[in-house]
């Protein structure tokens, strides 16, 4: 699988699939998942409130429509809260595997990540990214590429380090 970074918005990538940093309750939010689910129109919201009566566990993944998005699928999941005394990383390695699995089970080839976890969350960009290198690195899977979409400089600089 190559690993690659991009500096840019998330719901512009044309991939496969889209990761979404979702809450636990699965019906839109702030940041990534509010942004997710306003370029990706009501269908996202439908297919949540379909798929996932009860929600998501945190560290855990599943699928929507993509809506009016490029790529095909959604694949939401929840990052552990920090904030919320979520602090066993294994739950972030977690986002970012079952993520893999998921694609795996729909045939998708190209995923576009967010930095799961960083910001309202309360991990570091660097620990997002390295949770995913080794979620990664672990990983037996059939997609090709897992893109890792920085929203700011700062954050591209960081994840640009951390692969090279």
């Amino acid at each position: 699988m190559r690993v690659e970074v991009v500096r840019g918005d998330i719901t512009a990538e044309d991939v496969d699939a889209v990761v979404n940093a979702a809450n636990t309750r699965m019906r839109g939010g702030g940041g990534v998942d509010g942004a997710i689910h306003r370029a990706g129109g009501p269908a996202i919201l439908a297919d949540c409130v379909a798929r996932f009566p009860h929600g998501l566990a945190t560290g855990d993944a599943g699928w929507t429509t993509a809506g009016d998005l490029r790529a095909r699928w959604v694949i939401h999941t929840v990052g552990p809260d920090r904030h919320a005394g979520q602090t066993d990383r294994g739950l972030l390695v977690s986002c970012y595997r079952r993520c893999l699995e998921v694609a795996d089970e729909l045939g998708a080839r190209s995923l576009a990540f967010p930095l799961v976890g960083a910001g309202v969350y309360g991990w570091s960009v660097a620990e997002s990214v390295t949770a995913a290198l080794e979620a990664f690195a672990a990983a037996t899977t059939d997609v090709e590429v897992a893109r890792l979409v920085a929203f700011s400089d700062a954050a591209y600089d960081v994840v640009a380090g951390l692969l090279s």
